[in-house]
């Protein structure tokens, strides 16, 4: 039996429609399946404690003469050196920056400048690191006491780092991807649906706190007025579901 050509054709045709169909079908359900993400903020935090304590401080004065006020200065150091010395901080440990000074004018009651200098303002700087943060806080809560013996004292708030946050950051920053995952994977399964491949991430700011502290910053904070803190991370992460 002869089939006729043009029949032939429109079977070989509609084969054809029947397959780009098919591709199409498959492809459209493949690019929805992709374009189903889930969105989660994933974090995690961990306690540190602060492995390097700073003291900063000045002796300060005014004098009438830049000479009488050097040597005052002078004479007050090798007291403040002793005392720290006393609390267990040994020379080596202080830095003692250069003397600096600056002229405080005299000034009409218009509150002009008369270019008569009245006093000077006379200061050094010092400061000291230790490893030993407990003997930095009980040092600047105690070294005011040299004030009663006549020192001319003005201390800055103690300081105190975690000198390894580098290796805690990297550690802190996958503990928050894995909670992310685990997130995305919760809501995933709440929806019978399965999670695919992460899509995108990107991590957020660290926020390193005093411990028990809820302040954050867009930008980020770095605390240094507190011995025990809390480091932060967070990450946002999309993930395909299927």
């Amino acid at each position: 039996m002869r089939i006729n050509s043009r029949v032939i054709a429109q079977m070989v045709l509609a084969l054809g429609l029947i397959f780009c169909v098919l591709i199409f079908t498959s492809t459209w359900r493949a690019n929805t399946r992709s374009q189903q993400t889930i969105t989660v903020i994933g974090s995690a935090k961990k306690d540190i404690v602060s492995d390097m304590g700073v003291l900063r401080g000045s002796i300060t004065l005014s004098d009438i003469s830049l000479q009488t006020g050097y040597s005052r200065i002078k004479s007050q150091l090798p007291i403040l050196m002793a005392y720290l010395n006393s609390k267990g901080i040994n020379k080596t440990m202080i830095e003692i920056l250069p003397i600096t000074n600056f002229p405080n004018y005299e000034f009409t009651a218009q509150g002009y400048q008369t270019g008569k200098i009245n006093n000077y303002s006379i200061s050094q700087r010092f400061q000291f690191k230790s490893t030993d943060v407990n003997r930095v806080k009980q040092i600047s809560l105690e070294i005011s006491d040299l004030i009663a013996q006549g020192l001319s004292l003005q201390m800055d708030m103690p300081e105190y780092y975690f000198t390894k946050i580098s290796d805690i950051k990297i550690q802190i920053q996958a503990e928050a991807a894995r909670d992310a995952q685990m997130r995305a994977e919760q809501m995933a399964a709440s929806t019978n649906s399965d999670l695919g491949p992460m899509r995108a991430a990107k991590m957020g700011v660290l926020q390193i706190t005093p411990k028990n502290s809820n302040v954050v910053s867009d930008y980020g904070i770095n605390d240094v007025s507190s011995i025990e803190k809390e480091i932060t991370a967070v990450v946002h992460a999309s993930f395909e579901i299927d």
